[in-house]
């Protein structure tokens, strides 16, 4: 991609509308966005990374935006993004959506769970805190997201169009339909 389709307006709103929509989508329900156990159902939008890396941008912006009105807010807004900037980045390099997913389980449930360490001490524990951010993701990301994309997205050439998949090796899967 180029710097000049990067700048493009269509591009420039498709971006901004991800990172507004990943914000609104972590604050809508606080009670599962932040703390020990977390299911930020937003997180599926990362998934968009592994079809568009320019996406990666969105994604960390909206999660920065969003870890504004954490309680933990401070904290968020540096090690929640950082999180999410680790497993967005590569995201776009890896051949396989389920691969891909994972990222964001491995780099939110070390990260996070370190971030809650420092933040309230061990208690809970860190491996609990590990391991219930981790599986928050995996259901999340992996349990919901990949079939969503896979099953909804991949075999539909106009959702495809709409998010601007533009992965190299990315071939449509058998249509539903061309036509919606």
């Amino acid at each position: 991609m180029s710097k000049k389709e990067i700048f493009q307006t269509k591009n420039l709103v498709r971006l901004a509308l991800v990172a507004a929509l990943y914000a609104a989508l972590t604050l809508a329900i606080p009670g599962l966005s932040f703390g020990s156990i977390q299911f930020r159902f937003s997180e599926i939008l990362v998934l968009l990374c592994f079809y568009r890396k320019d996406y990666c941008v969105s994604l960390i912006l909206g999660c920065f935006i969003a870890n504004c009105f954490s309680p933990m807010a401070l904290m968020d807004m540096i090690f929640g993004t950082l999180a999410t900037a680790v497993a967005v980045i590569p995201m776009f390099y890896i051949r396989n959506i389920w691969v891909a997913s994972l990222l964001p389980v491995v780099s939110n449930g070390i990260i996070i769970a370190l971030e809650l360490l420092v933040c309230y001490g061990n208690e809970p524990p860190l491996w609990f805190n590990m391991l219930t951010i981790a599986a928050g993701e995996l259901v999340v990301v992996t349990i919901i997201g990949c079939p969503l994309f896979k099953l909804v997205f991949e075999r539909n050439r106009r959702l495809m169009d709409i998010i601007g998949a533009n992965k190299p090796n990315y071939v449509l899967k058998k249509p539903l339909s061309d036509k919606t």
